[in-house]
């Protein structure tokens, strides 16, 4: 192994003396890359996204211990090293400067150094220091303007592809350079009308058969145009055209020039050039959710994958060796903390994993910055895990026995027709209804019992119904919310579909997944008020008391078991209606029509009935659609109206 001992003074490797040095081994002169990436924004937006966002990631190091298992090595010197490259250097700042090379000049280099009997590594820019001499396989050593001269072993080289040997890459922007230039002359021409008074140029055409001017006319008159056109018509008045002169432009105005669209161009073939979806630096033309978000969940594999993957290989091919207890080390980047979701779908998922709750009580406050609790230590199993014979806490239908599918989930992907395992509106409704109405009778035979048995052992007296009630507050309302999760995925598609077989049979730029968001946010509405409902009721019953509160209670729970078929209906028309929403916004609809369903619709329905708006606007009463959970409630229980779209202006 070689290095350059600097004992702490990085000025003796004799890199950066001469900023003026340029490499002759170059096709280009290094001096353009770096002009174009000061001057050209759509370079400098590509490539900063690219290296920001591999050195955000971190790179940890590991010890392969055998085909299924490996040790993280924290305190291992290849760990040290990235972490720290020099003294007061960041991983981030490092990773970043060796992307932003890589990406501009094709080259990244950096030069060993042993610090205080520590590997450190000196980043250098590519313009200070050049392969030399060798043959087209390696180079003999490699030369810096300073004098120094350094062998293969004492620099780190990371470089892309040549045609022509194996020493060095070629920067991608000599394929944009044609591109570049032609942008560049663009702003040249806008930056001339600009001075000119946002003018286009022109000629002054005067008659033939015109008075001839002496020379005191010409004056006269050259001097007056002068001073209007420098001034930009702000302090040179308006011209005065004599003698039937007339204007003709001459060239091309902004509109023809097509400006806005070529800076467009420019920024998409810079993506191009570095395999990036537009989308991703802010092209939007095509841009939908739903494109969007999957572009985001690619990003890491697709996009940033072949850089990560090419950094961890050089640096175990380069640095590696260098160091001591090298033995089947290797690093990777912490790729998979981006690629786990939000926390709400890695919870969903570790449920159904483990088949239980992952997490205390405890450990849930510490995620909120809430100081721990007595008790908040033991892991709360619910008993339809434990004695329900269910598969996951998160699946919360009754048995087959009572008629009504399992909760299972459908297969999330981008179909090309609507999946067969979707039934019509009506019976998806109706298998809503009666999964949580079952649900609804359930809990509430449950609170009976609990508060009958309570009462016989205290002597008869109606007990704590409230506090029995809050018992089990917690776990109904995770198993709510699942429920009504699980019922309005299979609602929103079938209104997505209603949609999608008209107006976009291939389902083009649209996946259920996206909705799933909305969905849960709703279902977790819809189950607090459900469960409020309930509590509302037992606590009319603990307020009134007496001798009859059996009977109360009793009477409490059928309002409640009432209540669940209102709001299933309700909920069931706000999803179908969602799901129809979101897929017209993805297949290019502007225009939503309110159509009046049921046999008795409320006047404010029947009255906007055939009314039409844009896709992102409200009708005219408040609502987006038919059972928006943002409107009152009064327009939106047992609503049965639906909506109709299209692509057309009034």
């Amino acid at each position: 192994m070689a290095f350059v001992v600097s004992s702490g003074e990085l000025a003796t490797t004799g890199a950066g003396v001469l900023p003026a040095y340029v490499p002759a081994t170059f096709r280009a002169q290094p001096w353009e890359y770096e002009t174009i990436w000061r001057t050209q924004p759509q370079v400098r937006t590509v490539i900063g996204f690219i290296a920001r966002n591999i050195a955000q990631l971190g790179v940890h190091v590991f010890r392969r211990v055998s085909d299924t298992d490996r040790e993280r090595l924290t305190q291992h010197p290849l760990a040290q090293l990235l972490a720290e490259p020099l003294p007061r250097m960041t991983q981030f700042r490092f990773i970043e400067r060796l992307v932003s090379d890589v990406a501009l000049y094709d080259n990244a280099y950096g030069i060993k150094l042993k610090l205080d009997g520590r590997l450190r590594i000196l980043p250098v820019p590519p313009r200070l220091i050049r392969p030399y001499g060798g043959n087209w396989i390696a180079p003999e050593y490699y030369d810096t303007p300073g004098g120094r001269q350094f062998g293969p072993d004492e620099v780190v080289h990371i470089h892309g592809y040549s045609p022509t040997d194996l020493t060095y890459g070629e920067s991608p922007i000599e394929s944009l350079r044609d591109l570049i230039l032609e942008s560049s002359e663009a702003n040249k021409q806008r930056q001339a009308m600009w001075k000119g008074g946002a003018r286009l140029t022109g000629v002054l055409v005067r008659p033939a058969d015109a008075p001839e001017w002496d020379a005191t006319d010409r004056r006269r008159f050259r001097e007056m145009w002068r001073t209007f056109s420098q001034g930009g018509g702000a302090e040179g008045g308006t011209p005065i055209l004599e003698d039937g002169m007339d204007y003709k432009p001459v060239g091309f105005n902004p509109e023809q020039a097509q400006y806005i669209e070529a800076r467009k161009l420019t920024r998409e073939e810079c993506a191009a050039a570095y395999f990036i979806p537009p989308p991703l630096i802010g092209i939007l033309d095509h841009a939908t959710y739903s494109n969007i978000k999957e572009q985001h969940a690619h990003l890491y594999q697709d996009t940033l994958g072949p850089w990560t993957v090419m950094l961890q290989q050089e640096f175990v091919a380069q640095v590696l060796p260098d160091l001591p207890d090298n033995q089947d080390v290797y690093c990777e980047f912490n790729v998979d903390a981006k690629m786990r979701g939000d926390f709400e779908s890695q919870a969903a998922a570790a449920s159904t994993a483990t088949g239980r709750p992952w997490m205390t009580v405890n450990e849930t406050r510490a995620r909120n910055n809430l100081p721990a609790v007595e008790g908040g230590d033991t892991l709360i199993v619910p008993l339809n895990v434990t004695e329900g014979g269910l598969a996951s806490p998160r699946d919360t239908a009754p048995d087959a026995g009572d008629g009504v599918p399992k909760a299972g989930g459908l297969p999330r992907r981008k179909a090309s027709g609507r999946p067969s395992e979707l039934g019509t509106f009506a019976s998806e409704r109706d298998a809503l209804e009666r999964t949580l109405t079952a649900f609804t009778e359930r809990q509430a035979d449950a609170l009976l019992a609990a508060a009958g048995a309570k009462a016989d052992d205290d002597g008869g007296g109606m007990p704590d119904l409230l506090a029995l009630w809050a018992q089990g507050s917690d776990d109904r309302l995770a198993q709510l919310q699942a429920l009504l999760a699980h019922h309005g995925y299979r609602l929103a598609q079938v209104g997505a579909w209603d949609v999608l077989d008209v107006h976009n049979p291939e389902a083009e730029n649209w996946s259920a997944e996206v909705m799933l968001a909305w969905i849960l946010a709703a279902a977790q509405t819809h189950a607090a008020q459900h469960e409020e409902a309930g509590r509302a009721a037992v606590a009319v019953v603990q307020e009134e008391g007496g001798d009859g509160w059996r009977e109360a209670l009793q009477s409490a729970a059928v309002a409640w078991g009432s209540a669940a078929t209102a709001r299933a209906r309700t909920a069931a028309t706000e999803l179908r209606s969602f799901g129809g929403h979101d897929a017209a916004g993805a297949s290019g609809l502007t225009r939503k029509i309110w159509r009046t369903g049921g046999k008795n619709p409320r006047p404010s329905h029947k009255a906007q009935d055939g009314e039409s708006v844009s896709l992102d606007d409200v009708f005219s009463n408040g609502l987006r659609w038919p059972g928006d959970g943002q409107g009152r409630t009064e327009e939106l229980v047992n609503c049965n109206c639906t909506l109709d779209y299209s692509a057309k202006e009034d």
